[in-house]
């Protein structure tokens, strides 16, 4: 007696290789894109450039206000106002090798410039922004203040329990370097991946075309 064609055969049971209608192949990496950075790279210099104009700002108001190295208290001892011109880095390190230093902050400018074009994580975008901000301040007043270019003085005016005196752009530089470090130690990425749907798969031909 002939076999009936129309059961299917163990040969017609047997899965394919073949993926399912709409499942996406084995091994296969879900396309991603990157945030367009051109959304978050405007916000952060305009936030650099906040810092920027506030640090120059209130540098202003110190050296109209105040008398050099005559404190002010502010909380008791623990913040006063003391104008001091540093030639140095921290603590006045350095202070016979300005030059230096302001090929150094030159050169930290374009370094974190680079970095803060490459962003599109919004968090990165505020610790980078506030890096850049404190770093075109400070390379500022190396540039263009006295004594003259590429020897200037840093302005500073808040003392720290008498132990350290700094500005704004050093609230800015530490802030934004301890940012950076704790989103690394939680695994936040300076670049944000967005997922976008799939091409949809070609039609299937009509039955006209047979």
């Amino acid at each position: 007696m002939p076999a009936d064609e129309s059961r299917p055969t163990p040969a017609d049971s047997a899965p394919t290789d073949e993926p399912l209608p709409g499942a996406s192949a084995p091994g296969a990496v879900e396309p991603v894109e990157t945030r367009p950075i051109r959304q978050v790279l405007p916000w952060t210099l305009v936030w650099a450039a906040s810092i920027i104009l506030f640090d120059q700002g209130t540098k202003y108001w110190a050296e109209a206000t105040l008398e050099r190295g005559v404190g002010v208290p502010v909380i008791g001892d623990a913040i006063e106002w003391r104008l001091v011109y540093n030639p140095g880095a921290a603590f006045g390190i350095g202070g016979d090798y300005t030059w230096i230093l302001a090929i150094v902050a030159a050169i930290a400018v374009v370094g974190i410039a680079v970095f803060v074009a490459r962003i599109s994580s919004v968090p990165w975008a505020l610790a980078g922004g506030a890096l850049l901000g404190g770093a075109i301040s400070h390379l500022g007043d190396r540039l263009f203040r006295e004594p003259g270019f590429g020897r200037g003085e840093i302005v500073d005016f808040i003392d720290y329990f008498g132990f350290f005196v700094g500005n704004v752009a050093d609230i800015a530089l530490v802030g934004g370097a301890i940012a950076i470090v704790l989103l690394s130690l939680i695994g936040v990425s300076p670049r944000r991946p967005v997922h976008r749907a799939q091409d949809p798969s070609p039609a299937a031909p009509s039955a006209g075309t047979h």
